[in-house]
């Protein structure tokens, strides 16, 4: 009878180690592919992400907003130099040079408005070489290699059936929650793209306003803001770098349970850091 059961119990391994297997190769697959996909897309500019969406962006910028930003542009630039006469005792104590001093600002402020999407892709043509050499540097790599591998299934064949089946159900538990950790990830990366547009939809109206001292803040403002934009595809790819370093130190073939819950926790924790990318780089920047 004993004979028997253990025919049973190896013929079930059989059928489900391989299973087993095949599972942990795609989870690991899975999120090993998502994160190598991350620098590739943190790295591109708003116009080579989506061409198309990019062109969509800059006509509506170009048509919709510029016609209003130049009558903001208009509005400061007589507010500036009524501010200006005003300090001048009402030209009781009349110079000339303060009328030059005008219109040079003014002139500055057109030529920042006409080159307004010209200045704001510069500053993510900054952070795409900042990223390209972060990327350089940190290994972003997470695949579990065939030694790996082939060691977890040893250590699973060593089993017996009912705590091969009980580590079935784990692992499907984690696939699941990696899987879907995976599409958050790629969600959060296409999320500030996204925002990345968004914000350059809107540029020439705060660059409307760098031609007065008093409303130049919306500007300043504003331009932190793109470079926080920019440099938190820098901050992704630390994270990254810190996600690749803790997943390739985890031990797979010893403790395999506790291993891939560990696995799923750095995961869950990758998609965590990078939700709060944003928000980190806009605080050194001050831009919040």
């Amino acid at each position: 009878m004993e004979a028997v059961l253990e025919q049973i119990e190896e013929h079930l391994k059989e059928l489900i180690i391989p299973y087993l297997m095949q599972c942990l190769s795609e989870m690991f697959n899975c999120v090993n592919t998502t994160v190598g996909g991350i620098a590739a897309d943190v790295g591109q500019t708003p116009s080579a992400f989506s061409p198309s969406v990019f062109s969509m962006i800059k006509t509506i910028s170009e048509t919709v907003i510029m016609p209003i930003a130049g009558i903001i542009l208009t509005f400061v630039a007589c507010y500036e130099l009524v501010q200006l006469i005003i300090s001048y005792n009402n030209l009781a104590n009349f110079e000339t040079w303060f009328i030059f001093k005008w219109v040079f600002k003014t002139a500055i402020a057109v030529e920042l408005i006409t080159h307004t999407w010209d200045f704001s892709m510069a500053v993510f043509d900054v952070a795409q070489h900042v990223v390209a050499g972060a990327g350089g540097v940190i290994g972003a790599s997470t695949a579990i290699d065939a030694s790996a591998l082939a060691g977890m299934q040893s250590t699973i064949e060593a089993m017996d059936i009912m705590s091969i089946l009980g580590l079935f159900i784990q692992i499907a538990i984690v696939n699941l929650f990696t899987q879907l950790s995976a599409e958050i990830i790629n969600i959060i990366v296409i999320a500030r793209m996204i925002e990345i547009y968004m914000y350059v939809s809107m540029a020439p109206i705060p660059f409307a306003t760098f031609g007065n001292k008093e409303h130049g803040s919306i500007g300043i403002h504003y331009v932190k803001s793109l470079f926080a934009l920019g440099f938190q595809g820098f901050l992704i790819m630390i994270c990254v770098g810190i996600y690749a370093v803790l997943i390739t130190s985890v031990a797979f073939t010893t403790d395999i349970v506790g291993s891939i819950w560990m696995a799923l926790g750095y995961t869950l924790l990758l998609g965590f850091s990078l939700f709060k990318t944003s928000t980190v780089s806009k605080a050194i920047l001050n831009a919040i």
